[in-house]
Order: structure tokens, then C-alpha cells, then sequence
């Protein structure tokens, strides 16, 4: 494991390092002590290499920091944190995105935006998921106003 932290981590190096269930694990109960209390091995069910071996992964990746004996989150690691706070919690509205997206491809010409986004209105109730799905629906009706135009400009 890398201890010098002169490097800056990739996504790839921060998706292997939680991409362990137990370490995932690991990174959450950090996140939610804060650096309060010591986390419990038995608890999580590792033993003390599995442990250290994931908490040299974690803090390797920049996402945790020890502090006077305790681990926390560093600035990246609360980002991270909360990014895979948010895809979890959007995994609880799986069906109702697998129908939204149903429904889109049922027409032949796709459904305008402003039903788009009345559907998601009625089936995602949180806030940001909600922003995010409006965000790359404007992405998408951009991109394809910019492939229409230049299809339209493109001489024959």
C-alpha cells in the first residue's frame, strides 16, 4: 500500500478501494462516528488484518485520515460518502426509474420533457434524485437539439 499521499487518487483506485462490501462497511461506520468512538471488529465482523487491510485501502484511496488514534472522513472521503448515499437511496426507486424509462421508449418519437418530468414528479418523491433526473433530461434534449443542427447544416 501507498503511504505517500503526494498523488491524487483516480476513481478507479476509489471505486476498487469500497467496492468491498466490508469495506463500503467500514467507510460507512466511520462516517457516522466521526472519529467519536472506536468501531467495533466483532460488530463488523472482521478480523484485525481484514480491518487494517481495509483501512490501509480506505485511507490509500484519500478517503480516511487518522487523527490522535481515530479514523474520519477526509474532505474526499465525505463527498464519496455521500455519493454512494445518494446512488443507495436510488436504488429504493429502481422499478419506478425502470418504468419511467418504459414509458419514454414506448413512443416512437419519445415523450416530450414536460410529461417526462410530470411522470418523475409523480413517482420520485426525493429532492435530489429528482434533480438529477431533470438535470440529464435537459442534457438529452440539448444534445439533441445540437445533433438535429448539425445534421441540418451538413451539406449533400
Amino acid at each position: 500500500m501507498r503511504t505517500n499521499q503526494s498523488f491524487a487518487p483516480s476513481i478507479s483506485l476509489i471505486l476498487k478501494r469500497i467496492s468491498d462490501d466490508k469495506a463500503l462497511v467500514l467507510l460507512n461506520s466511520i462516517a457516522v462516528v466521526d472519529g467519536e468512538k472506536y468501531i467495533q471488529l466483532k460488530r463488523m465482523n472482521l478480523s484485525t488484518k481484514q480491518y487494517y487491510s481495509r483501512i490501509s485501502g480506505l485511507a490509500d484511496a484519500g478517503l480516511i485520515k487518522r487523527h490522535k488514534g481515530k479514523y474520519s472522513l477526509t474532505m474526499l472521503g465525505h463527498v464519496v460518502y455521500d455519493s454512494q448515499m445518494i446512488i443507495g437511496k436510488t436504488l429504493a426507486y429502481y422499478w419506478k426509474l425502470k418504468v419511467i424509462e418504459s414509458v419514454e421508449m414506448s413512443t416512437p418519437s419519445g415523450l416530450p420533457n414536460d410529461e417526462i418530468t410530470q411522470l418523475i414528479s409523480a413517482l420520485i418523491d426525493n429532492h435530489r434524485i429528482k434533480d438529477i433526473l431533470m438535470k440529464s433530461i435537459s442534457s438529452s434534449t440539448e444534445n439533441l437539439h445540437t445533433e438535429n443542427n448539425s445534421d441540418n447544416n451538413v451539406e449533400t
